[in-house]
């Protein structure tokens, strides 16, 4: 018993039951269609355009300085670690859009964890999600593509967009000539073709006398007609008429081609003229920029000068007081050192009393208990 099944990426499938009709047993085979394998490019394609709807290249890309998605993003693998992270930013943005709360992810989060209120969030919605949440770690794949096309969906829903039926343009229909039916054949018309026929065949042979007869016509007309037109009757006014009337016909519009080499050579010369203009304005600018510039490092110089003068005894006086500090910072060095060794020797002293302390009490006691 065979049955046709739908999977959550919505590819159909063929499902071959067992003997006891249960899916489940040995006898399950899943056949996918020959075209399943490129079914996620034409999901893709429709994410995309729902992604327009909902407007998130205001609301998403331009706040988070991201690029916008191609037509095949999450069905081709390029870079998982920022397809994952554009698949969360996405699904959290369109679970918002759908009316429940979901704090963005950030690149710190556990994925799993990421993953898993994805799905549920997923699932409270009525969708299906039988699949392992690691098919959504890659971040391209048929998973990923129908997670967010379900997402986006419900967020459309709950926007309120719905989709019209197209309209087609009514095209106008031309009035078609129906021929006549020439399906009957008479004797009347069989006669008038073969005369037809003998009529050209005699018409193909040349006669030279009727040959010259009709050039001596044709030069007698053309004198003819060189001698009326010397002598023309036509009207002014209805010439100026006709003229005025043909006129706005008779313009020529040429259109320039941006791949012509004079049209170049003009632009060269066009931003020459431009270019030459501008300098002499910013040259000035320039100029005086500069003017002012060293005048003030002028100022600055004098300045200095000046006050290094006055100040040159305090430094001269400063210069002093830090070399007698760096000589009695020596001196205290050395005598910290004096001191500290002085120290030490006092604390060999003080163990060495206090060692024949001990020598002297144990003598004592050792007297006393002999007494």
């Amino acid at each position: 018993m065979a049955a046709a099944v739908v999977s959550p990426v919505g590819v159909e499938e063929t499902v071959i039951r067992g003997r006891g009709g249960d899916a489940a047993g040995e006898g399950l085979y899943v056949e996918r269609g020959p075209g399943a394998a490129y079914h996620m490019f034409v999901v893709m394609e429709d994410l995309v355009e729902k992604l327009k709807l909902l407007r998130y290249e205001e609301e998403i890309l331009r706040r988070n300085n991201l690029k916008p998605l191609s037509r095949h993003y999450f069905a081709l693998p390029t870079n998982p670690g920022e397809q994952f992270y554009m698949f969360c930013t996405l699904a959290a943005w369109l679970i918002n859009k759908a009316g429940c709360p979901f704090e963005q992810p950030q690149e710190y989060d556990d994925p799993n964890a990421t993953i898993s209120n994805i799905l549920s969030e997923l699932r409270s919605f009525g969708r299906s999600a039988d699949f392992p949440p690691s098919k959504l770690k890659s971040g391209h794949g048929e998973h990923v593509c129908y997670v967010l096309d379900c997402l986006a969906e419900e967020a459309l829903k709950y926007v309120g967009f719905s989709w019209k039926r197209p309209v087609y343009p009514v095209e106008e229909l031309e009035e078609e000539t129906v021929p006549e039916d020439d399906a009957e054949l008479t004797v009347n018309k069989v006669e008038e073709e073969i005369v037809e026929e003998e009529t050209d065949n005699e018409e193909n042979f040349i006669d030279l006398n009727v040959l010259k007869a009709q050039t001596y016509r044709l030069d007698m007309n053309e004198s003819a007609k060189q001698e009326d037109i010397l002598e023309s009757t036509t009207d002014a006014a209805e010439w100026n008429l006709e003229v005025e009337r043909v006129l706005p016909q008779l313009k020529v519009t040429i259109r320039t081609d941006n791949k012509d080499w004079r049209i170049h050579v003009d632009q060269m010369h066009q931003h020459k003229s431009e270019i030459e203009s501008a300098l002499k304005e910013t040259k000035g600018f320039l100029d005086k920029l500069h003017n002012e510039i060293s005048r003030t490092l002028e100022k600055i110089s004098s300045r200095e000068k000046y006050i290094n003068n006055q100040l040159e005894h305090l430094v001269q006086e400063y210069r002093a007081a830090q070399a007698q500090l760096s000589e009695a910072r020596e001196r205290y060095q050395q005598g910290n050192g004096g001191v500290t060794e002085r120290t030490r020797i006092l604390s060999e002293i003080t163990e060495e009393l206090e060692k024949v302390k001990l020598e002297m009490e144990e003598k004592g006691s050792s007297m006393t208990d002999g007494g």
